[in-house]
């Protein structure tokens, strides 16, 4: 019978006063336990209300030390829950048997590439913020000039082009993942779904669906390897 000893975490001491954070993770663990294990016991209970940039977090410590000495499997509700840091999943899955719920049937291999890939994102968020702020202050500076059709139209090319690159460059953040997952046979619906329960959001900032998921595919086939 499997053992588990069960982690969670909430960023600020609100979602910990409040229970939201806190009760949407209980759930999905209770989901993953009632539908993928026949029999089990849990061993241990961990929460941190503490950034998951933090890898020294006391309870999340507790937890691993508690895994890792009675050969438990680690369980949290969202891969993010246990860390944001790429290397500190690698070095989790290196450590003990970590499951996730939101990602049931996610070995070691795809994990990983999940962590790297949250990573990018909030790194590619990062720098399309500064050029945005960059940009419209630049704009500030040039309020009440007159702007030309040509000038217009040169501004649609530019724009045009910079988002098309943006594009691309998104898309190839995600071929790996994407291009695996499909080539693993699993259906748009399904890579979707996985993106969504780990928290991955399209360019624009919405949630994925199997038309979106097929669209960067597609872009990922033209662009080539």
């Amino acid at each position: 019978m499997p053992e588990f000893v069960v982690y969670y975490r909430v960023s600020t001491q609100r979602q910990g006063q409040s229970g939201l954070g806190l009760e949407a993770q209980e759930r999905d663990i209770k989901l993953y336990l009632k539908n993928y294990c026949d029999e089990y016991s849990v061993i241990g209970e961990f929460t941190d209300i503490e950034s998951g940039a933090n890898s020294s977090r006391s309870n999340y410590q507790k937890a691993i030390s508690l895994a890792k000495k009675e050969s438990a499997i680690l369980l949290v509700a969202k891969l993010d829950r246990a860390s944001r840091d790429v290397e500190e999943i690698a070095r989790l899955i290196k450590t003990v048997d970590l499951r996730v719920a939101c990602m049931p049937f996610a070995d070691k291999f795809q994990l990983h590439l999940y962590a790297a890939l949250a990573e990018q994102e909030r790194e590619f968020i990062s720098q399309r913020t500064k050029a945005a702020l960059k940009s419209a202050k630049c704009r500030g500076k040039q309020l009440g000039r007159p702007t030309s059709i040509t000038e217009l139209t040169e501004m649609g090319r530019k724009a045009g082009k910079v988002m098309k690159d943006k594009a691309n460059v998104f898309a190839e953040k995600l071929r790996v993942i994407l291009v695996s997952m499909r080539e693993a046979g699993n259906s748009l619906r399904v890579i979707a779904q996985a993106l969504n329960h780990q928290g991955f959001k399209t360019q624009r900032g919405k949630e994925w669906t199997p038309a979106g998921v097929r669209n960067v595919l597609v872009r990922l086939a033209e662009n080539g390897s």
